[in-house]
């Protein structure tokens, strides 16, 4: 047999050089491979990126609108019940029904937090500035997303082992 005729296809010289780089997350807009890390139109390097952290973003503005302008009705009415002497002339139950009053605006900010929690973020920092680089709504999303990422920075930081000793095979006594 003549070793000069394969009916191997051969490869391209682009595709021989250049190394494979391993999907770790991939879903509609956002994608984390070993090497790069992108969400929708941004994309990072994997190695720049560091001091990797998750926060939670802040508060729904509507929400957080409705606790300002209910404590601040609930203090007006108080102030004007107070400096108008109105406040020694009430009875128990006014006043049961005056400290509901004033518990409205933890109650709405709790409602707010439960119906529209704040976001979920991930923060990493590239070339000496902290950026923003994940942020969604579900958690389960943003677990994944954020363990591909992690594991996609450890395996660029140990020289693309993904796990050393899972990689070696035991030793084994010759018989």
């Amino acid at each position: 047999m003549d070793p000069n005729t394969t009916t191997r296809p051969k490869s391209s010289p682009t595709s021989a050089s250049r190394p494979r780089s391993r999907l770790l997350y991939a879903r509609p807009g956002i994608v984390v491979t070993v090497d790069r890390f992108t969400v929708g139109r941004s994309s990072w390097p994997v190695a720049e990126l560091t001091h990797l952290h998750t926060t939670r973003g802040p508060h729904d503005r509507v929400a957080v609108r409705a606790v300002v302008v209910t404590g601040g009705m609930v203090t007006g009415v108080g102030l004007l019940l107070g400096f108008t002497g109105g406040l020694h002339r009430l009875t128990a139950g006014a006043y049961l029904t005056l400290g509901a009053v004033f518990l409205l605006p933890v109650l709405l900010a709790l409602a707010g937090d439960r119906w529209r929690p704040p976001a979920y973020e991930l923060w990493g920092r590239r070339r000496g500035v902290d950026e923003l680089l994940f942020s969604s709504d579900d958690e389960r999303q943003f677990g994944q997303v954020t363990r591909a990422l992690r594991r996609a920075v450890e395996m660029n930081r140990y020289g693309g082992w993904e796990d050393p000793l899972a990689s070696v095979d035991p030793w084994r006594p010759a018989r």
